[in-house]
């Protein structure tokens, strides 16, 4: 069965840190390029990062500089690092399978919950 199960999502300050953890099964993981994507209350879907098989990563401008993504082929999970966070990364964060323009999902499970406030 192909699962994707998010965690390590909380509520922090501005200018804090998490780290984001999605355990994937059932799919050849390290042959998959893999994204985070969030979504923001009443906001459409937002990518986040990428990183391809061969550990290339990319990142949208509103994150580039703060957040890293990594995978671990050998444990097959992907990471999301997020530093200097601020309170329009208040969202809910997704793992998908593909890079910023043709990500998805084949179904849809709570996500990870990213709150940032003072």
């Amino acid at each position: 069965q192909v699962q994707l199960v998010e965690s390590g999502g909380g509520s922090v300050q501005p200018g804090g840190s998490l780290k984001l953890s999605c355990a994937a099964s059932g799919f050849t993981f390290r042959a998959y390029t893999m994204s985070w994507v969030r979504q923001a209350p009443g906001k459409e879907f937002e990518w986040v990062a990428a990183v391809d098989p061969r550990d290339n990563t990319n990142y949208a401008d509103s994150v580039k500089g703060r957040f890293t993504i990594s995978r671990d082929n050998a444990r097959h999970t992907l990471h999301l690092q997020m530093n200097s966070l601020k309170s329009e990364d208040t969202a809910v964060y997704f793992c998908a399978y593909g890079g910023n323009s043709n990500w998805y999902r084949h179904s849809w499970g709570q996500g990870t919950q990213v709150t940032v406030s003072s």
